[in-house]
C-alpha cells in the first residue's frame, strides 16, 4: 500500500493546522480550508494547497480529516465539500462532539458514501505540533490501515476503542479524558487565586507537593501560565474548553449523572468567555473568581 496519500484537512486552527503541518513533514500531499482564509496562509508557505471551499479541498483526496469547532460546524462543511467527494472516501472525524451527535455524524458517513473513522485526539498545542498527540479512535478493521498513515503522523499513538465508529466509544473516552484536563485546569486556577488572596506565594505550594503524589507537570504548566500572564497563545482555548465542559455536563445528565464540579467549571469558563478572554488558554478560568 502507498503510504502517501492526497489529505484534505477541513478546519486549521490549532490543532488542525498542527495536524496539517505534521502530515506535510511526512510527505502527504496536502489540501486545506478554513472558514478563515488567512489561517491556511502559513500552511501554504510550508507546501500545502490552500482550497477556496471544502468542495475544492477534497476533490481527488484519498482521505479527508475534520477538525472543527462542533458538531454542527462538521454537518455544515462536510454537506458542502459533498460535490468533491468520491464513495468511499475515508473520513477521519478528529472534532470533539457530544455523545447525542454521534449517531447524525455516521449517519451523514453513509450518506455521502464515507468509511468514517471516529477519531477525537487528546494533547493540546505542543503535542499538536510535535505530532505527539493521543488518538482515540473507532472503525472498521478494513478501513484502519487506510488510515493508519495520517494517525501515525498526527499521534504518538492511537487506541482504538471500537469498530462502529456510530457507537461513539471515542466520544465517550474523550469526554471522560476532557473532564479530567478541565478539573485539573481549573484547580490549578483556583489554587493560585487563593493562594494570592490568603498572602500565600503560589511557589510554595508547589514546593510543598513537590515530588510528591499530587504533583502533575500539568498543575505546573497551567499555574505557569497565569503566574507569568501568557495565557496567549492559547494551548486550549477558553471558548472550545466551555464548550467540551457543557459537552460534559450534558452527556452526564443523559445518564442521569449531576456532576457539580463540572457544572461549576462549565459555568467559571462562561464567565471568564464573557470578559472577553475566550480566546486565551483555559486557565484563564483564574480570573472567573475576579
Amino acid at each position: 500500500m502507498d503510504t502517501k496519500l492526497k489529505v484534505a484537512v477541513l478546519g486549521t486552527g490549532i490543532m488542525g493546522a498542527a495536524m496539517a503541518r505534521n502530515l506535510l513533514r511526512v510527505g502527504h500531499e496536502v489540501s486545506v480550508w478554513n472558514r478563515d482564509a488567512a489561517k491556511t496562509e502559513p500552511l501554504a508557505a510550508e507546501g500545502a494547497r490552500r482550497a477556496a471551499s471544502p468542495a475544492d479541498a477534497v476533490e481527488a483526496a484519498g482521505l479527508v480529516l475534520t477538525m472543527l469547532y462542533d458538531a454542527a460546524a462538521v454537518q455544515e462543511v462536510m454537506r458542502a465539500a459533498a460535490p468533491g467527494l468520491r464513495p468511499g472516501t475515508a473520513w477521519v472525524q478528529s472534532t470533539t462532539v457530544g455523545i447525542q451527535d454521534v449517531p447524525a455524524l455516521a449517519g451523514l458517513a453513509r450518506e455521502l458514501g464515507l468509511d468514517l473513522v471516529e477519531a477525537p485526539v487528546s494533547g493540546t498545542r505542543a503535542p499538536a505540533e510535535a505530532g505527539q498527540l493521543l488518538v482515540l479512535a473507532a472503525g472498521r478493521g478494513d478501513v484502519r490501515p487506510r488510515v493508519a498513515p495520517v494517525l501515525d503522523a498526527i499521534g504518538a499513538r492511537t487506541i482504538w476503542t471500537g469498530q462502529d465508529p456510530a457507537e461513539g466509544s471515542a466520544t465517550r473516552l474523550k469526554l471522560v479524558v476532557n473532564s479530567w484536563v478541565i478539573a485539573a485546569s481549573n484547580a490549578a486556577g483556583e489554587v493560585v487565586a487563593l493562594a494570592e488572596a490568603l498572602g500565600v506565594d503560589p511557589q510554595q505550594f508547589l514546593g510543598v507537593i513537590d515530588g510528591g503524589g499530587l504533583d502533575l507537570p500539568y498543575l505546573r504548566t497551567k499555574m505557569g501560565l497565569i503566574l507569568d500572564g501568557e495565557l496567549e497563545p492559547a494551548s486550549f482555548a477558553v471558548d472550545t474548553a466551555r464548550k467540551d465542559a457543557h459537552l460534559i455536563v450534558d452527556a452526564a445528565a443523559e445518564k442521569g449523572l449531576k456532576l457539580d464540579g463540572a457544572e461549576a467549571y462549565a459555568a467559571r469558563l462562561d464567565r471568564v468567555a464573557e470578559q472577553g478572554r475566550g480566546k486565551q488558554d483555559m486557565a484563564a478560568a483564574y480570573y472567573a473568581g475576579r
